[in-house]
């Protein structure tokens, strides 16, 4: 195999992990922000991730909002996809360092999702500022306990909010922080 069918072959890998790993934790942080479950995308997510969440559920409480078995159905995934990438660049990390480079890999792509999910609001609000719909409510649920805090302290200035911008880029500094090594970003 070629370099560049390996490079492809990682990309898509990664690519496969990555869509998986954000359904799961979609779910959660849609729990844990108490998106309404009837929206048809929350709907969605819930279906694409009853198993093996469903299966763990009766065995692991939730505390409050915490979907314990989504966390751990999305950390086995982390750590499956540590060991998938590494044996594909022919490395073998020990369990200690798969479950933390899972966990770096679950905390970096929460702060990318809640990044994408703040530019797709912002996006939005520009066409269609009121507009009700599926993606629109679930996107305000998701983003609003994130947003809600800096707007007290950031008003809005001649009708422009800037909370979105700045909690993007606190978002970003985070990431930067993240010691995440650059093949699992």
């Amino acid at each position: 195999m070629g370099a560049n069918s390996a490079n492809a072959l990682l990309f898509l890998l990664t690519t496969l992990f990555d869509l998986a790993l954000w359904v799961y934790l979609l779910r959660i942080l849609l729990q844990w922000s108490r998106a309404d479950f009837y929206n048809p995308i929350s709907q969605a997510i819930w279906k694409a991730t009853r198993f093996p969440t469903d299966f763990l559920r009766p065995y692991l409480p939730s505390p409050g909002n915490i979907n314990l078995a989504a966390l751990l159905s999305a950390a086995v995934l982390a750590v499956v996809y540590v060991y998938v990438t590494t044996a594909f660049l022919g490395y073998s990390p020990s369990p200690l360092e798969a479950l933390w480079y899972g966990a770096l890999k679950l905390l970096t792509l929460t702060v990318n999702l809640f990044t994408f999910t703040l530019f797709v609001q912002a996006i939005l609000s520009w066409f269609g500022p009121g507009v009700n719909n599926p993606a629109s409510n679930i996107l305000w649920s998701l983003n609003e306990p994130l947003l809600r805090p800096v707007r007290r302290l950031l008003p809005s200035s001649a009708g422009i909010d800037f909370s979105p911008l700045l909690v993007m880029l606190v978002l970003q500094v985070i990431n930067r922080l993240l010691p995440l090594p650059g093949f699992f970003r």
